[in-house]
C-alpha cells in the first residue's frame, strides 16, 4: 500500500510505500497530489520512502510508475528517495541520471536529512504561472530569463486544460520587460511550446511595457493562429477580461 506522509513543510510532499503497491494505490494516493499540482501549475519537491515494511510492486504498479513518470516528469523541482532496500537505491540513481531535476537517495535513517535537502534547493524557473478555470486563461508572469523548465511547467498546466475542455481560451504574458531566454534550448523550447499549441490557444494577451511585444509578435506571425493583442503592463486585469471573454462576446 502507499500511504501519504503528513508532518512535512508545506513546500515538500511525499508518500511511503509499504507491504504490496499495487496500481490501485498509484490512483489512490499519488496520483491525487500530482493531478492537484499540474492543475495549479505547481512544482513539487517529493520524499518517495521505502521503509523496512515494503515488500514489493505489482506488475501493474510497475506500469503505473512508469505512467506516471512519463506524464509528471517535468512538475518536479526536487526528488528524494529514502530506503535501505538496495535495488531501489541502484534503480533511484540510475533514474536521477536521465530526470530533468535533482534526485538524490538517503538511507533509512536519514529522513530528516532528505526533508533538508529538499528544502534548500534553489527556487527554479524565470517564471510563475496560474490557470484561471473560470475564465480558461493562463496568466504567466516573466521574472528572469526563460529557460527550458519554464516552458515545461506552463506546458503541464495548458495540456490538462486542453485534454479536458479541446482549448484554452486565453494566455496573458505579464512581464516588466524581455528578459531573454538562458541559452539557445530554452529559446527552441519557447518555439516549440507555440508550435505544438498554436491551434489550440484562441487569444496572446501581452500585458508589458512595450519591450516584449515586437518580438513576440513577430514569433507569433510564424507560429501562432492566435489573436494577439497587448496591453499595457498594469492593466492584466484588461488583458484577463479580453483572453477569457467567450466567442460570441468578442464579436
Amino acid at each position: 500500500m502507499l500511504r501519504r506522509l503528513t508532518g512535512l513543510p508545506d513546500a515538500v510532499d511525499g508518500v511511503e510505500g509499504m507491504g504490496t503497491v499495487s496500481k490501485d494505490d498509484y490512483d489512490r494516493i499519488l496520483e491525487p497530489i500530482l493531478d492537484a499540482a499540474r492543475r495549479t501549475g505547481r512544482r513539487l519537491r517529493f520524499i518517495y520512502r521505502f521503509g523496512p515494511e515494503f515488500e514489493r510492486f505489482t506488475a501493474g504498479a510497475a506500469w503505473e510508475d512508469v505512467r506516471i513518470a512519463t506524464r509528471y516528469l517535468r512538475l518536479f523541482e526536487g526528488c528524494a528517495v529514502v530506503t535501505d532496500v538496495g535495488w531501489i537505491r541502484h534503480a533511484s540513481r540510475f533514474v536521477g541520471t536521465f530526470m530533468p531535476c535533482p534526485l538524490q537517495v538517503f538511507d533509512d535513517a536519514e529522513m530528516r536529512h532528505a526533508i533538508g535537502w529538499l528544502r534548500t534547493l534553489p527556487v527554479r524557473g524565470g517564471t510563475t504561472h496560474v490557470l484561471l478555470p473560470e475564465s480558461g486563461v493562463i496568466v504567466v508572469d516573466v521574472d528572469g530569463p526563460l529557460r527550458v523548465r519554464d516552458f515545461d511547467a506552463v506546458a503541464v498546466t495548458a495540456d490538462t486544460w486542453i485534454e479536458e475542455h479541446g482549448n484554452l481560451r486565453g494566455l496573458v504574458v505579464h512581464a516588466r520587460g524581455f528578459p531573454g531566454w538562458q541559452d539557445l534550448d530554452g529559446f527552441v523550447r519557447h518555439l516549440r511550446f507555440v508550435n505544438d499549441r498554436h491551434r489550440a490557444i484562441r487569444r496572446i494577451a501581452l500585458s508589458t511595457d512595450g519591450t516584449l511585444t515586437a518580438l513576440h509578435e513577430g514569433i507569433s506571425d510564424h507560429f501562432v493562429k492566435a489573436e494577439t493583442k497587448h496591453f499595457g503592463f498594469d492593466a492584466v486585469d484588461e488583458a484577463v477580461a479580453w483572453a477569457g471573454a467567450p466567442p460570441e462576446a468578442r464579436r
